[in-house]
């Protein structure tokens, strides 16, 4: 199971890990902690140093009521960043999180290698066409509705059915497109209840009929640190107990704010 990034082969048969970079000052977790030049790259010399294989760079906040921002404004932020990494660290393979087609294009014209699209293709329409053209590596993610709305009133008849179904269209669409590397991503916490979240962390081995990567971004998220009554900052070991229980059932990628604790978690469970 590999992918192309920008020429770089990547097997993830064995779980790989991506950093979190977030560029905004409203991110759940780790909103306004990286605005500075130096602050950005002393953090990604870290994650890079502790087993990072991708860094996930975001220029807009996807968290529950996030506040809407424009596509200049995503654009000011990702962007240089994307150029000052690349300058930086050539070696790099950095990861687009946007959902707009120019933010994603230009990034990677900057030397992203990989489109992290939290809307599954669903808000830009052009975004398909985009990966096809650039024939990159396409994160695919399930969110119901938008950040400002997803947590209104979710509601499923069947989560995992429905969720596999939205994969295979949307995967047949890309594959119409000969867009090569799809990688899927459920979206915990993307308009879905607690309970939701954790059928899906139960039950995430069954994706593997699409025969497909799956991405797992669970770290520190609100299904954990709500369950445990703790906030975002205290839910690291939480993190490391749901990325194992996703690595025993599938996952390929961990997408986290902590990566020296995932990549341990991975040799672990790759000891087994």
């Amino acid at each position: 199971m590999t992918i192309n990034c920008n020429g770089t082969l990547v097997d993830l048969s064995s779980p790989k890990v991506m950093g979190i970079l977030n560029l905004t000052p409203d991110s759940f977790y780790d909103g306004g902690k990286y605005k500075k030049e130096k602050e950005i790259l002393i953090q990604v010399e870290k994650m890079l140093y502790e087993g990072a294989t991708f860094i996930d760079v975001g220029g807009y906040s996807s968290r529950p009521g996030a506040k809407h921002i424009s596509e200049e404004e995503e654009l000011s932020r990702v962007v240089p960043i994307v150029s000052l990494l690349v300058k930086e660290f050539p070696e790099i393979l950095i990861s687009i999180d946007s959902f707009r087609s120019r933010v994603a294009g230009e990034a990677v014209h900057a030397g992203g290698a990989i489109i992290n699209d939290i809307s599954g293709g669903k808000v830009d329409e052009e975004m398909f066409a985009k990966v096809a053209e650039l024939q990159v590596p396409y994160i695919l993610m399930h969110m119901k509705g938008t950040p400002q709305n997803m947590q209104s009133n979710p509601n499923y008849n069947d989560i995992v059915k429905e969720l596999i179904l939205f994969f295979s269209e949307q995967i047949f669409k890309l594959r119409e497109l000969k867009v090569n590397d799809i990688i899927i991503d459920v979206g915990f916490g993307f308009g879905k209840t607690i309970p939701h979240n954790f059928e899906l962390l139960k039950k995430l081995e069954l994706f593997s009929s699409l025969e497909v990567p799956v991405l797992t971004g669970i770290s520190r998220k609100s299904m954990l640190y709500k369950t445990l009554k703790i906030t975002p900052s205290e839910a690291l070991n939480a993190t490391t107990v749901a990325n194992t229980i996703a690595l025993l059932n599938g996952t390929n990628i961990l997408r986290v704010h902590d990566v020296k604790q995932a990549v341990e978690a991975i040799q672990i469970v790759n000891n087994l």
